[in-house]
């Protein structure tokens, strides 16, 4: 069975907006990671120094079944953005062939940002808009 969560993308308010979702919801961030923290890349693009500490991933578990999750962006990084849009649909399946399946179809007239592909922190990961402007990030544990 797939969960689905929100994914809010921030211009550098991340930390300050998860510490108050934090004291709405209570909890403990079951993660939280900067960006100097990102294993080096090997076609590595510089990061700007003001992004250095700045939310790479945060999640914050707010029910048994959802957890809120977001990141920081730069307007470099995003020059689209502007609050209302800055969210995604995180859907997270069972395994690799569902994965890609709703990936697939997701993707079909809409644009590919990042290809379905293991990544750094263990998941199988993929992004995408839809043919009608959503934002969707598409993964499987690896646990």
């Amino acid at each position: 069975m797939a969960t689905v969560n929100i994914y809010l993308n921030f211009l550098g308010e991340c930390e300050e907006a998860f510490l108050f979702y934090k004291s709405v919801f209570g909890g403990e961030f079951s993660y939280l990671g900067r960006f100097k923290d990102m294993p080096k890349q090997q076609e590595e693009t510089s990061l700007p120094k003001e992004m250095e500490n700045k939310i790479m991933h945060v999640g914050l578990p707010i029910s048994k079944e959802t957890i809120l999750m977001g990141s920081d962006t730069c307007e470099a990084w995003t020059k689209e953005y502007k609050r209302g849009n800055n969210f995604s649909i995180s859907v997270n399946l069972e395994n690799k062939e569902e994965a890609d399946r709703i990936f697939k179809l997701l993707s079909e007239d809409g644009e590919i940002q990042v290809p379905m592909a293991d990544a750094f922190w263990g998941d199988y990961f993929g992004q995408l808009n839809d043919k009608y402007g959503i934002n969707w990030m598409v993964m499987c544990s690896s646990e």
